[in-house]
């Protein structure tokens, strides 16, 4: 029998009725005294004062008691609530919680420690014989049968009567008793007293050597009936035997001398381990019958127990919680040993051997000797398992049940304070009578009470707060049922008066209110107030859970909901949804200085709408209220609260506490309204459009855990956890008695039927665990029977929720007006958020359904384009979500791993989840699963957090789904899914009963305490293994499946949505290699967005696997060229990461060279980018170095390292040298943020390179770099800035020009020389022998040096001397070259026989011209006069330019005059007034007149290099020529000063018609450098911005690189600064573009394909800078070149020019980029004018001239009739071709026109309704950039113009495109047509550019603009037409449709 957990004393024995049962003797028993008999006895005299209630008021049950009751009703009462509990106690598998908690109560009377322990005197006994008085017949109810059950009393009694007391006395000595003890069984096990088996038990004798008696384990077989158990006998004090000769003996001798006792236990942790016992302990159910319990003892018998010799390998494991007795009648003879919660192998045992002083009838237990072949390693020790933690759950003793408080536990100050709360209501209500009695009595009114109401009195605002507070707290303390009923009623009759005024008060809001109008509605406030608090004191009287229907009325809770619907609607939301600016500001400001008393009406609405929440969940509220209540609660959900706090009157908070609450009304209203739930859902749906759709406004609920949702969100999750949820009998039952109530009819109301008993009982055939375990299948199955109709409840009010958004956002778009779109994006996040939150696990569910769908989506072959990229972004999002909670759990078990053993196990769990290994016995476990840990941590939590009710509902049903699915998984054939399958079994039956009755799991058991860490990683190991999560394989099939899509916009959302995966999982890189395949494959994709996307993802590739890098890298350099800006930049940065993280030199230095290249990009952000990104890469690591003169040898080998890099990066060629001199001239240029930092570095890596490469170049290993390479990059830097070197530097080079050879040697040579040339001019005259000897050096080498180094050694050598001021040697060089030119004039060069004198004299023009560019020969100028004495002109210059120039007439040979032309050139150069020369241009004209491509490249070369020293004179602070320094304190332009001013003019004028000739007349070099001489006349402003203008314009179409660049260049520069010259110039450039690809490239289409693009888009970016009005315009004037006049068409050619012309316009106008819906519109409706005016016309020409339609035609023949009657079809008349041929032309410019209108319409989303096309269906916002629809491509549209434009090619293909036309002129495709016969008006309604457009013939356009069916649709067949009207001129009218309806629906069907 169960003892409370205390054992029984001394090992007495009790009878059933409290006698000794031993020998069947019965004991007499002295009378109980009754509580007045026993007062005077006890201490309680000695309290002062005395109160009776002290005592407890149960009685003992005897006759005698003195009655309690002094009173019959009393008795009655008592009675009444006795016979409750009976009745309840007849069910025995009731759980309720009253009698559960009355039971728990006595219990907790009859401890030992609450009971006084008094010993009184007996008298002694006169007769030992047995006592023949019987005990009255008592006959137990069914209340006190379950006292007498549950109950165990510890009391000491005398030891029954032996037959011989002497005999023992003499053999065992006085038997003493000891006093009772609390010792508690380990781990708050129940103890089970069986005296007889201790009797029994007592008499063994054991022989322990070594091991001690109470560790003993032994394992016994008894009968077949009974199972296999193992128990231990502790050590207790035994009474005399009955029979000394009968007993058990077990001998244990003693162990092997080899037995070592480490080798069968667990080591140092053994005491705490034990051996496992086999079977499961038997313990006493509570149903089980006490005649069970005292049995009489066995007879005695000899049971021989002979242990096997083997050890047991797997001992079984039990676990205390999942110990149930089992069904078994003999459990005297068992004893509840402790249970053990860790496994241990058991040990062999040593040999026994049987004592010979056991009796033969003795018990003995015999345990073998260990086999001879015993060796203790063959046995393994199994340690404690932290697996499965068994002491975290413990099954309640009913004295531990926690929430049920024991009144008369409590304490006597609880009491009393329930006594106080009840005094001081009833005090205060008759203090209040009394005044009302007063008031009626003498007609006054008391103003501390009372106020006056239209119906009388009611009570203030004071005494109504007062009121309500009293009734509170006497609610809460339980005392509610004591309070009078007529003084509650009367109270509630003081509201009603109050109610009926505030429900009529007048206290509206609104935005336009004045001052006196707040000021008005303020002092209506106090009102207002008063009626919410006289509502919720109505309201608490209803809900204090009375029985009584008088205080149920309808009438009063209609009232208080309607004054709180009044005051919300009309003063609180008005009130919020005000904001600081706006037409409201003024009336937000009056109302802000007075908050406090708004406020305070606030906080009451939310007072009284959470009692109106509880009303509904205990009382039936009539249909109108809770319709009512459900509406006013929807519509503050949807009120829009403001986003900050400075825009809320009231603040945000505040108001989202009373949303919080209405929230909270509609959850109950959901829970106990069934019928109402579709409303609800419904209504919630249609109104999320009213909610804001930006992310800070909308998510304003703020979660337990941290975060913020929207609360619809939250509204939503917590309807579908409410779903699941079971409703509480206790609530219906409250609901029923009040309905009882209000009917007033007790006998029509059946009671309800409880659905705890049907789970505990009725249709439920497992009553117990027991059972449960026996048929684990029926127990699963009832499970599925209970939670499945839950389940599908919440699911398919989910899946209505999610297909209801998801319809509505796939119907509209991020930025339409329906923004569903953006509320899918919100509602996905929010559930994403609370997935791994255990407040809201109907997150999972709803994201389950979402990602479902959105795969059905993503899959489908005929979804369209936008909801499938809907549908990838969503899939994106979860699966980011999916992969965050995996690294989140891995995560957490790390953080958690080495904790509790809560901690290890769910530990161990995570890892098997994440390798999907874990078992799902382990993820269902009742021990400690994740789901019990998460269900006990919400179970915690649900008494602070009512909320919590429907998480805890929905969770237990997902705990029960998880167990039924995965039960089928379980293999029933070995032992182990046996056991499995029991625990299921008593697991379904746990399950089942928690779910029925959700207080049974507190009741039942208890479980310590779980940690917030503990929770979240068990809930997430729940998610992992949720169908959502295990989903992720598919989702992440899908998003690498559409990157291989046919649509740009999916793959490059694909690639979006695998990064955000990426972001939270990088192993996918490990574990999918296709992954990256398949992004290399997008980077390089035809489109922009995609390769963009692509780069994005392959930056965070190699961000998580930086072993990525070297193979993706070459993949970002080679979009570092890409032709999307967007995508080079984006190129840029990640090599520029690449760059500082890796140390590869050829990766650097590969790097290096594409962002080299970019700083002549085409953009000028790139270029900046580029320059910066060259700049913090190789300048910006030095910075701190160098400025404070770093000499360590690390600095020193990073600057050498560096010097190699860029050595390296010069090496690559490609024009790096020419690129790198403009960068570092850039850094170093004044204006540069960072010069002097710059300048340092850069004057280190020139210190550098001389000692590391020249110095020491024969001692560098093969790495280093070579003298050539290393001077290329000195060249460079020279260039850059000459001051970077040194003098000493310079001297170093000078043995590099005395060995002049070839190859490495004339590179190194010329590196020298121009080095030479840049740095010399800065170097003093100190230095004259070192400049004496370079030029004695390079003298020598002038007659061999080629042109190109022949410039840069004469320039040096022209420095040299201006340094030391010696002219001699150069001035003899140049009159020794042009006396010797002279001596050639005479001579005929072209004979064969002087090609040697040619050879001499194209090196003495050479090196003439090239001293005449670098020498100023004017102050030698009288050693040339004395060498040409006929010369008289003062111009050294001149006589050079005049010497040279009859070489380059005609008759000179080609090479001669090319070189003379050069000659030219160089002198012209630096000498510019020789371009003026008459000789000189008119050679240069005679070439140009030539148009020899050769001598005309030596021009333009001349004429370009002059021109560029132009700009650079003109350019402040910039040195035009090296060699103009001769005089280093002097800042010369050019030689000859000013000679330039007007020279350049004069080329412009004169030569400039030429140049645009050559630029326009190819694509090569040519062409290239004649636009670089256009470019250069532009920029100077040369000539009028008109002529050059449309040649850059036309130029920039141009498939060269290089001209459309240049000239784009130049285009803008030109347009910024006359753009009013240059716009009346477009029209003539487009067509000159025109022309250009007419003539030159050779296609006249106006787009490229892959992607379509413009041809003039570049124009049109030029155009961006120009206001709206000009755009318009040139787009207005477009469309009207397209316009023609019939009679003007040349239809001669093939095709016709104009028509060529016309449709290069309209292909560039279908893929113009536009920057505003206004010129959008603007174009749509010039084109539509366009084919409005002239297409009428051609279409009546086309009727009535090709198919011959007229008025008076007869009606169409039959085809039928013709075949009947066999004959043909009336032959048709002849057509004149021409006139065919120039009708279809025309056709085909109009078709191709409304073709481009029509796309442009579906590409850009807008009405196709023409009749509004003057601008009244304009959007709002008309300057916004017009967004494009996704998926719409140009495809369709080029092939119809292509199909256009080949209709001439044949007569069938000209009348089909006529018939085309004339059907596209005569049927409008925008309008839909009605029903024939309707009226012309109601038939024509707008459409949207969808699919119908996509495959129909494009929509007609009107006559006259009216866009009306112009003729019958068959007239171009023949058939008749009806009579016009005169009103033609107004478009033609459509007439009633007829036989010709067939054909308009034919062009329907085609939509």
């Amino acid at each position: 029998m169960e003892t409370n957990g205390y054992p029984t004393p001394n090992g007495v024995a009790r009878g059933s009725k409290g006698m000794s049962s031993a020998n069947g003797y019965k004991a007499p028993q002295p009378r109980v005294l009754t509580v007045d008999e026993a007062l005077p006895l006890t201490p309680f005299t000695s309290v002062i004062p005395f109160n009776s209630d002290i005592v407890p008021l149960p009685s003992v049950g005897l006759r005698s008691s003195v009655s309690l009751f002094p009173t019959p009703v009393d008795r009655a009462k008592a009675r009444q609530a006795l016979d409750s509990l009976n009745s309840e106690a007849s069910d025995p598998h009731n759980t309720s919680r009253r009698l559960q908690q009355t039971l728990d109560d006595l219990k907790e009377l009859l401890k030992p420690e609450g009971i006084a322990n008094f010993t009184f005197k007996t008298s002694s006994k006169l007769s030992s014989g047995p006592d023949l008085s019987e005990q009255p017949n008592v006959s137990l109810s069914p209340f006190a049968r379950r006292v007498l059950d549950q109950t165990s009393i510890d009391f000491t009694c005398p030891p029954p009567e032996q037959p011989s007391p002497r005999d023992i006395g003499n053999e065992t000595g006085p038997l003493k008793y000891p006093p009772p003890t609390k010792a508690r069984p380990p781990q708050n096990q129940r103890a089970v007293t069986n005296d007889a088996a201790h009797a029994t038990n007592s008499n063994i004798k054991v022989d322990t050597p070594n091991i001690r008696a109470d560790k003993l384990h032994i394992k016994a077989q008894a009968s077949k009936e009974e199972p296999v158990s193992q128990f231990a006998t502790p050590p207790r004090p035994s009474p005399a035997r009955a029979n000394s000769n009968s007993g058990i003996a077990v001998v244990i001798p003693g162990l092997p001398g080899n037995f070592r006792r480490e080798e069968y236990a667990p080591g140092k942790s053994s005491s705490n381990k034990s051996l496992k016992p086999v079977a499961q302990p038997i313990s006493r159910t509570p149903s089980q019958p006490p005649s069970q319990r005292y049995s009489p003892a066995v007879p005695p018998s000899t049971i021989i127990v002979q242990l096997p010799p083997h050890p047991i390998a797997q001992p079984q494991t039990q676990t205390q919680s999942h110990s149930l007795p089992p069904p078994q009648a003999h459990s005297h003879s068992q004893h509840l040993s402790k249970p053990q919660t860790s496994r241990q192998q058991q040990a062999p045992a040593p040999p026994t051997v049987l004592p010979k002083e056991s009796a033969p009838g003795g018990l003995a237990v015999v345990i073998p000797d260990l086999p001879l072949t015993f060796n203790p390693q063959d046995y393994e020790v199994i340690p404690d398992s932290p697996d499965t933690p068994q002491h975290l759950s413990r099954k309640r003793k009913r004295s531990d049940i926690d929430g049920y408080e024991d009144d008369l536990a409590m304490s006597i100050d609880q009491r009393e304070k329930a006594d106080t709360a009840a005094r001081n209501l009833r005090e205060y209500l008759q203090e209040i009578f009394e005044a009302e009695d007063q008031i009626q009595a003498d007609n006054g009114v008391s103003n501390a009470i009372f106020t006056i109401t239209s119906d009388g009195i009611g009570l203030n605002s004071v005494a109504q707060t007062r009121v309500e507070s009293l009734l509170q707290k006497i609610i809460t303390m339980g005392r509610f049922t004591q309070a009078p009923l007529d003084e509650l009623l009367r109270l509630q009759k003081l509201c009603e008066g109050t109610l009926r005024d505030a429900e009529t008060l007048d206290i509206k809001f609104n935005d336009t209110m004045g001052e006196s109008e707040v000021e008005g509605a303020l002092q209506q406030i106090p009102n207002a107030e008063l009626g919410l608090k006289a509502a919720r004191t109505s309201l608490r009287l209803m809900s204090g859970g009375r029985e009584d229907k008088q205080l149920y009325s309808e009438d009063v809770t209609q009232a208080a909901l309607d004054v709180f619907r009044n005051v919300v609607d009309n003063c609180i939301v008005p009130i919020v949804e005000m904001r600081s600016s706006g037409t409201s500001a003024e009336t937000f400001k009056l109302l802000s200085a007075q908050k406090k008393p708004i406020a305070n009406l606030l906080t009451q609405c939310r007072r009284v709408l959470s009692l109106l929440a509880t009303l509904v969940a205990s009382v039936e509220l009539s249909e109108t209220v809770i319709n009512t209540l459900e509406f006013t609660a929807s519509r503050l959900i949807f009120v829009e609260n403001a986003p900050f706090e400075r825009d809320s009157v009231l603040g945000v908070a505040k108001f989202d506490g009373l949303r919080v609450v209405a929230m909270d009304t509609l959850a109950q209203i959901f829970l106990c309204h069934p019928a109402q739930r579709q409303g609800i859902f419904d209504e919630i749906l249609t109104s999320l459009e009213k909610l804001p759709v930006t992310r800070q406004s909308a998510r304003q609920f703020k979660l337990a855990e941290g975060g913020s949702i929207q609360l619809v969100s939250a509204l939503i999750m917590r309807l579908i956890q409410t779903s699941a949820r079971k409703p509480d009998d206790e609530k219906q039952n409250r609901r029923t008695k009040a309905l009882e109530a209000l009917n007033g009819d007790d006998q029509d109301i059946q009671p309800v039927k409880s659905d705890i008993k049907e789970a505990s009982g009725g249709h439920y055939t497992i009553h117990s665990e027991t059972r449960a375990e026996q048929q684990p299948v029926t127990a699963v199955q009832e499970l599925r029977d209970l939670v499945s109709p839950l389940l599908d409840t919440a699911k398919g009010n989910a899946s209505y929720v999610v297909q209801f958004i998801v319809n509505r956002a796939m119907k509209s778009t991020k930025t339409g007006d329906a923004p569903y779109r953006n509320l899918l994006d919100l509602f996905v996040e929010d559930f994403i958020t609370c997935l791994n939150s255990t407040d809201w696990p109907a997150a999972e569910l709803l994201l389950r359904l979402f990602l479902f769908k959105m795969v059905y989506l993503a899959e489908g072959d005929k979804t369209p384009a936008p909801a499938k990229n809907m549908a990838l972004d969503l899939l994106g999002l979860m699966g980011a979500a999916i992969s965050e909670l995996n690294s989140h759990v891995r995560k957490s078990a790390t953080s958690l791993d080495g904790g509790d053993d809560l901690a290890r196990y769910l530990t161990k769990l995570a890892y098997t989840s994440l390798e999907k290994s874990a078992s799902p016995a382990d993820l269902v476990s009742w021990p400690c699963g994740p789901f019990r840990v998460s269900l006990e941590f919400l179970d915690e939590r649900c008494s602070a957090d009512p909320q919590l009710h429907s998480a805890v509902g929905f969770f237990m049903a997902q705990w029960a789904s998880k167990i039924f699915v995965t039960y089928d998984s379980i293999n029933d054939d070995d032992e182990e899914g046996q056991q499995t399958d029991r625990e299921y079994g008593r697991l379904a039956y746990r399950l089942r009963m928690m779910i029925a009755d959700r207080r049974w799991l507190s009741t039942e058991y208890s479980f310590d305490s779980i940690s917030p860490p503990h929770a979240r990683l068990a809930y997430s190991l729940t998610l992992l293994h949720s169908q959502f999560c295990q989903s992720f394989g598919r989702v992440l099939t899908i998003l690498l499946g559409s990157m291989t899509s046919e649509q740009a916009t999916v793959r490059s959302k694909s690639l979006k949505s695998v990064n955000q995966v990426l972001d939270t999982d990088p192993t996918i890189l490990d574990r999918e290699p296709a992954v990256k395949l398949l992004i290399l494959r997008c980077s390089n994709d035809p489109s922009i967005q995609v390769r963009d996307s692509a780069l994005t993802l392959v930056g965070k590739c190699i961000s998580l696997r930086p072993a990525l890098e070297a193979e993706l890298t070459p993949g970002i350099l080679q979009r570092v060229n890409d032709s999307g800006v967007g995508v080079r930049k984006r190129a840029m940065k990640l090599a520029k990461d690449i760059y500082l993280r890796n140390s590869n030199r050829d990766v650097r230095s590969s790097i290096a060279d594409s962002l080299l290249h970019r700083v002549a990009d085409l953009d000028e952000g790139v270029q900046e980018l580029a320059r910066q990104t060259i700049e913090e890469v190789w300048m910006s690591p030095f910075y701190q170095s160098t400025a404070g003169d770093d000499s360590s040898a690390q600095f020193k080998l990073a600057m050498a390292e560096h010097v190699a890099l860029m050595v390296k990066t010069v090496q690559r060629g490609s024009g790096v040298s020419n690129v790198l001199d403009k960068v570092l001239q850039n850094m170093l240029a004044d204006n540069s943020k960072s010069a002097a930092a710059n300048f340092r570095v850069c004057k280190n890596l020139v210190a550098t390179m001389f000692e590391t490469i020249i110095d020491n170049s024969a001692e560098q290993g093969s790495d280093a770099p070579s003298a050539r390479d290393a001077l290329q990059l000195l060249m460079i830097f020279a260039k850059s800035n000459a001051k970077l070197f040194t003098a000493e530097q310079i001297q170093l080079l000078q043995p590099y020009v005395s060995n002049v050879g070839t190859g490495d040697d004339l590179a190194i040579f010329r590196s020298v020389v121009v080095i030479f040339r840049h740095v010399l001019p800065h170097l003093s005259r100190v230095h004259n022998n070192f400049l004496a000897a370079v030029r004695r050096e390079l003298i020598v080498t002038v007659g061999r040096m080629t042109r190109a180094i022949l410039d840069d050694v004469v320039a040096c050598l022209w420095i040299i001397s201006s340094v030391l001021e010696d002219f001699q040697h150069l001035t003899k060089m140049a009159l020794s070259s042009l006396l010797n030119i002279q001596n050639m004039k005479g001579m005929d060069l072209n004979k064969p026989e002087n090609s040697d004198a040619v050879r001499k004299l194209g090196r003495l023009l050479t090196l003439g011209g090239t001293l005449g560019k670098h020498c100023d020969f004017d102050p030698q100028i009288e050693s040339f006069k004395e060498r040409f004495r006929t010369w008289k002109d003062n111009s050294v210059s001149k006589l050079m330019a005049d010497t040279f120039a009859p070489f380059a007439s005609p008759s000179q040979p080609q090479d001669v005059r090319k070189t003379a032309l050069e000659a030219i050139g160089m002198v012209c150069q630096s000498w510019p007034k020789s371009f003026s020369s008459a000789n000189i241009y008119t050679s240069f004209l005679e070439v140009f007149g030539e148009k020899n491509s050769a001598l005309e490249a030596v021009v333009m070369r001349a004429f370009k290099d002059f021109l560029l020293l132009e700009e650079k004179r003109s350019e402040a602070g910039n040195e035009a020529l090296p060699g103009a320094a001769a005089d280093p304190t002097a800042k010369l332009g050019v030689m000859g000063g000013s000679q330039g001013d007007g020279v350049a003019i004069g080329i412009a004028q004169r030569f400039l018609p030429h140049i645009i000739r050559i630029s326009l007349a190819g694509q090569d070099e040519q062409a290239l450098l004649a636009t670089e001489v256009v470019a250069s006349i532009a920029r100077q402003g040369l000539v009028h911005p008109k002529e050059c203008g449309p040649t850059l314009i036309a130029l920039e179409t141009s498939q060269n690189a290089k001209i459309a660049e240049l000239a784009y260049r130049e285009h803008r520069a030109l347009h910024e600064k006359h753009e009013t010259i240059l716009e009346k110039e477009y029209m003539r450039a487009v067509h000159l573009a025109y022309v250009y690809h007419r003539d030159i490239v050779g296609n006249t289409n106006g787009a490229t394909l892959d992607p379509y693009t413009s041809k003039l888009h570049l124009m049109m970016d030029v155009l961006k800078i120009s206001k709206v009005k000009n755009r318009k315009k040139f787009f207005e004037t477009l469309c009207s070149r397209i316009d023609f006049h019939p009679s003007k068409i040349d239809v001669v050619k093939e095709l016709p020019e104009h028509l060529e012309f016309s449709q290069f316009i309209i292909e560039n106008l279908a893929f113009f980029e536009y920057q505003s819906v206004d010129e959008l519109l603007a174009t749509i409706t010039a084109m539509e004018k366009v084919v409005a005016a002239t297409g009428t016309g051609i279409a009546h020409s086309i009727e009535t001239e090709i198919f011959r339609v007229s008025l008076d035609q007869p009606p169409p023949i039959d085809q039928t009739q013709i075949n009947e009657h066999n004959h043909g079809p009336p032959a048709q008349p002849e057509v004149d071709p021409m006139r065919l041929r120039l009708l279809t032309a025309s056709s085909m410019m109009l078709s191709s026109l409304w073709e481009a209108r029509t796309f442009l319409r579906r590409l850009y989303g807008l009405m196709n309704n023409r009749r509004d096309s003057k601008g009244k269906a304009v959007p709002k916002d008309l300057n916004r950039t017009p967004t494009k629809v996704p998926f719409v491509t140009g495809d369709k549209f080029w092939e119809a113009s292509s199909s256009t434009m080949s209709a001439l090619d044949s007569e069938d293909s000209m009348l089909k495109q006529c018939r085309t036309f004339v059907e596209l002129l005569t049927v409008d495709h925008d309008f839909k047509i009605a029903a024939e016969g309707d009226d012309e008006a109601d038939q024509a309604r707008l459409s949207t550019p969808s699919d119908d457009e996509e495959n129909n013939p494009s929509g007609a356009p009107g006559g006259s603009g009216k866009g009306r069916k112009r003729k019958a649709v068959g007239a171009a067949h023949g058939r008749k037409k009806r009579a016009r009207s005169s009103s033609v001129s107004n478009g033609r009218a459509r007439p009633k449709l007829n036989g010709k309806r067939g054909s308009v629906e034919s062009g329907e069907e085609l939509g």
